[in-house]
């Protein structure tokens, strides 16, 4: 407290331990002058004591009150609150706020960055991009680069979260590494990146960066004695020229991204219009797939499986035809890998087994139908009880219900399809290897589980006149079949050579144009009476 002649009238111990001072000169008497000039010797006060003493005695003269903070040399942080009282004199309250300022700053920076790698976030990285457009000049340009990680799903399956957290925090050090002073690099979230780049020649500044990053993090990483590779794929979009906003210049940026891990990952793409025609295309197809599910356009269609040696029919395999209200009839590789990509091939492929053995319950007992699962399907957990429930309602026979898979349903999670997979088969389903040939692990899965059925896939038949080693092939998973109690199927058998060719090779089972198109419904019982059906299943 100070009287009206600026002398101090009292002081608490406190403030003089604050700021480290003397009780020999803070004491009753002392001016504000004085204790200015002590305080400034002892590193406390900063600037000019006479224009200080003045703009306080000032201001209190107008009868307001100051209020300020100041940074002592030492880094604390000191809140000064000074009230005018009506004899002309005022009183002071000192207040350290350093560690309410460092909490409110942390919290502020938390705020606009990501947790894990201490880089921006989306929040932080979309202002400054705000601000760079808005600072941009004519002929001048920027770039946006949208980043996803390769193979980072794999690492956190196979070496566990904290490893995958400690490899974000390597991939933060290296993007860091790559950028100029005037570049920002954001972390979205999960394995997706972003950067800004300003002040650079377009489209070169932005193809010699995604260079840069796509070599740097393409090298292998030791985290805690592990080497571990991925790569990155990257999306760019260039402001002006595809967008002056941040959103628009961002969802431009993902749409590269997008078609670049579609067309080769660990490369880069610039946005181009036509990616937008396309999005918005495949938007529109989704939409029209919801609805299509939900107002029954969907209908199965039934193609026959034939007994080599008697050439009657064993089987139908059911195939999904859409008919779109527009299109017309729409194939299933135009929407099949949509409605997988989007998780509606759960439902859509629970409603194939119900209707595909609904319709099986009508034909000859002697005859099964063959339904195609999706790896999505094995990922839903629930495909036993679909299956079984698709049984109970028909009264089908588990032994006329046949189930193709893909190698894929075993790639992605083989402990638990196995699983699956042997509980089906306990229950009486057969169970099909499909696409034989045209991946990797067919040979390896084989051994794993005792397939039914083998079908070999169409892009060997169609070849076998013409290549020797398509026949070599047919021939030998024809002989590995018979040794193994699997019965073989060749699929697109169009023309009488080819099927000449196969009895050659030793296939069990045919099935292609040569005999039937895939059918309606109401059409099946013509052919079955027409070419009849195998007198016995085949094992």
């Amino acid at each position: 407290m100070f009287d009206k002649d600026s002398r101090l009238v009292v002081s608490t111990q406190r403030y003089m331990t604050m700021y480290g001072l003397s009780p020999d000169i803070v004491k009753p008497g002392c001016t504000l002058r004085e204790l200015v000039e002590h305080r400034k010797s002892r590193g406390s006060f900063f600037g000019d004591a006479d224009e200080y003493v003045e703009s306080v005695q000032s201001a209190l003269a107008r009868g307001e009150q100051i209020n300020k903070e100041v940074e002592i040399d030492d880094g604390r942080v000191m809140a000064l609150v000074t009230n005018p009282m009506p004899d002309g004199g005022w009183v002071a309250t000192h207040e350290d706020i350093t560690e309410r300022r460092r909490a409110e700053a942390e919290i502020h920076f938390m705020a606009r960055h990501d947790a894990l790698t201490k880089l921006p976030n989306r929040v932080e990285f979309r202002e400054e991009t705000v601000k760079a457009l808005a600072n941009l000049q004519r002929d001048e340009s920027l770039g946006i680069m949208c980043l996803d990680l390769d193979r980072f799903k794999q690492v956190n399956d196979t070496l566990g979260h904290p490893t995958g957290d400690q490899l974000l925090q390597a991939v933060a050090g290296r993007l860091r590494n790559c950028l100029r002073d005037d570049d920002i690099v954001s972390r979205f979230g999960g394995d997706e990146f972003a950067i800004l780049q300003r002040n650079a020649t377009q489209p070169t500044g932005a193809t010699a960066l995604a260079t840069r990053v796509i070599e740097a993090l393409e090298q292998p990483f030791d985290i805690n004695g592990n080497q571990v590779g991925i790569g990155v794929s990257i999306g760019i979009a260039i402001a002006p020229a595809d967008g002056l906003e941040v959103d628009r210049l961002i969802r431009n940026g993902d749409l590269a991204l997008y078609r670049a891990k579609a067309e080769e990952k660990g490369t880069f793409r610039f946005f181009e219009p036509a990616m937008d025609a396309r999005m918005q295309a495949r938007h529109k197809l989704e939409l029209d797939l919801r609805k299509g599910i939900a107002n029954q356009e969907f209908e199965l269609y039934y193609q026959p499986v034939v007994r080599l040696d008697t050439q009657k029919i064993s089987g139908f395999e059911a195939l999904l035809r859409w008919h779109h209200p527009e299109r017309g009839l729409v194939m299933p590789d135009e929407f099949i890998p949509l409605a997988e990509e989007v998780g509606l091939i759960v439902p859509l492929g629970e409603w194939v087994l119900r209707e595909a053995c609904r319709e099986a319950a009508k034909w000859p007992d002697n005859i099964h139908v063959a339904v195609n699962l999706s790896p999505a399907q094995f990922k839903s957990r629930n495909i036993e009880q679909v299956v079984f429930s698709a049984l109970a309602h028909s009264k089908l026979s588990p032994q006329r219900l046949e189930l193709e898979i893909t190698e894929t349903v075993l790639l992605a999670d083989e402990k638990s399809a196995l699983a699956t997979l042997h509980n089906l088969r306990e229950f009486g389903v057969s169970i099909a290897m499909d696409d034989f040939g045209t991946g990797y692990s067919s040979l390896g899965f084989l051994r794993s589980f005792p397939f039914d059925k083998i079908k070999i896939d169409k892009s060997f038949i169609s070849d076998l006149l013409t290549r020797k080693d398509c026949f070599a092939i047919v021939h030998a998973v024809s002989g590995l079949g018979a040794s193994l109690g699997m019965s073989i199927t060749a699929e697109g058998v169009e023309t009488v050579a080819q099927l000449e060719r196969l009895m050659t090779a030793g296939c069990t089972e045919v099935q292609g144009y040569l005999f039937s198109a895939p059918l309606q419904a109401n059409e099946l019982s013509a052919i079955i009476d027409r070419m009849g059906p195998a007198t016995r299943r085949v094992a």
